[in-house]
């Protein structure tokens, strides 16, 4: 798989990043660094915590990573769930909870997958 296929499973902007960061290479780097990020764990540690004001400042900053690199999908659904968390809770938004859990899901499967690839 391929950078632009790994975009495409992951309902993302391939042809806005790279036009946005002028590299190809720049854009892999960054893709790859995603992984590494602790957000998302902080995300789920907090929801599950109830500590909504740092599960707010975790799905932000998903957020902000999704609208840089082009991520879509997550991208989307981490937006609707900052906005949500903005409020100071998550009362009837589970399913959006749920949502972005697959979104992230899918999102580092795809560039797990494009990893595995760029090293054999």
């Amino acid at each position: 798989m391929g950078l632009k296929e790994c975009y495409a499973a992951i309902g993302g902007d391939y042809e806005g990043v790279v036009g946005r960061l002028r590299s190809e290479k720049i854009v892999k780097k960054f893709v790859l660094k995603f992984l590494n990020d602790a957000s998302y764990d902080l995300l789920v540690k907090s929801l599950a915590e109830g500590n909504y004001e740092e599960a707010f400042r975790a799905s932000h900053t998903i957020k902000g990573i999704c609208q840089n690199l082009g991520f879509g999908k997550l991208g989307d659904s981490s937006s609707r769930l900052t906005e949500v968390l903005r409020g100071g809770s998550i009362a009837g938004s589970e399913d959006l909870v749920e949502e972005v859990k697959a979104d992230y899901q899918m999102t580092a499967d795809a560039i797990r997958k494009f990893e595995a690839e760029c090293e054999g």
